[in-house]
């Protein structure tokens, strides 16, 4: 994972649903698996890559399992792919299974609902630039909000696993503790800080929460927890490296961090994404064009969706 990590290989693949269950609040995941040419291009996946799934031909729910607030929405069709990113990947024999995590808000997720195991799904991937990781690096910082937990998940699995001479620590955002997309949470949710998300203690990485009603970790934006990180360490800012994924606001937040302390810092676009090969031109990103007070736009399907932050331009 030190070089950075671009399409190669892609396809088109039917896959196999193997689970598809709820874990928190409108989160679910999904594992499907791959076999064939679909395995041998999916598997050692890079995290922060996606992938386009067809949902057009998903059913959707009995209509007494759709939440009130998208019985209209429901009815609309989904005519093109929907990108979804990694949470894990594993490869067994000949067989690749991948994780993909996902929140039920509109038309598409709600159909995803209805995937059970035995399935088909047909997708096309794998697609973009992931996460890569510099040289001497000591001291991984995962920053994280929302349905962004999905490659970070996927990324700290691959530091604990690949680079066992990094340290990992993870800063997780929520509205409310039953929004925090992990698996196996159950009871465990206090108001304890530390490395107490089990899914994220299973790779040895520790942990920081936040909440905007204080009903796990600490109360507040999960930037200002890690401001407070960085304004306490003692670890040198050459040593550092930022991840993050998430809703953009919280991204330029990271990014403005990223600035304040000279940390090394790669972080995960979202954009509406038509095609997600670089045709429609519909998810550009505005980027700093190098030696000049010019701007460029690239594109998040192709150039990314994993970009540099300071290469980034965000709207004021």
């Amino acid at each position: 994972m030190k070089e950075h990590h671009i399409s190669t290989g892609k396809g088109v693949f039917d896959a196999t649903v193997v689970f598809n269950r709820k874990i928190s609040d409108c989160f679910y995941r999904v594992g499907i698996v791959l076999s064939g040419d679909g395995a041998k291009a999916f598997a050692g996946l890079c995290p922060g890559r996606f992938v386009q799934l067809n949902i057009a031909d998903i059913a959707l729910p009995a209509k007494d399992k759709i939440p009130p607030d998208l019985l209209d929405k429901s009815k609309h069709s989904v005519l093109l792919r929907r990108p979804f990113s990694f949470c894990d990947v594993k490869t067994r024999n000949d067989k690749t299974i991948v994780e993909i995590l996902y929140c039920v808000l509109g038309p598409a997720s709600l159909r995803m609902t209805s995937l059970a195991e035995g399935d088909t799904v047909n997708m096309m991937g794998p697609l973009g630039r992931g996460f890569w990781v510099p040289e001497d690096k000591k001291t991984a910082l995962l920053v994280t909000g929302g349905l962004g937990a999905g490659p970070i998940i996927h990324l700290a699995k691959v530091l604990s696993k690949n680079y066992t001479g990094i340290d990992v620590v993870a800063f997780v955002g929520a509205k409310t503790h039953t929004a925090l997309p992990f698996e196996e949470l159950g009871e465990k949710i206090g108001k304890e800080k530390g490395d107490w998300i089990p899914e994220l203690v299973s790779f040895g990485v520790q942990s920081f929460v936040t909440t905007d009603d204080n009903s796990a970790g600490s109360k507040g934006f999960v930037t200002d927890c890690l401001a407070d990180w960085l304004g306490k360490t003692k670890t040198d800012v050459e040593d550092l490296i930022l991840y993050s994924c998430g809703p953009e606001p919280m991204l330029e937040k990271v990014a403005k961090l990223a600035d304040e302390f000279n940390i090394d810092c790669q972080l995960s676009m979202e954009r509406r994404m038509a095609c997600g090969i670089g045709i429609c031109q519909s998810c550009a990103v505005e980027c700093r064009a190098p030696d000049s007070d010019e701007t460029i736009y690239k594109l998040c399907c192709e150039d990314g969706p994993v970009f540099e932050s300071k290469e980034l331009v965000f709207s004021q």
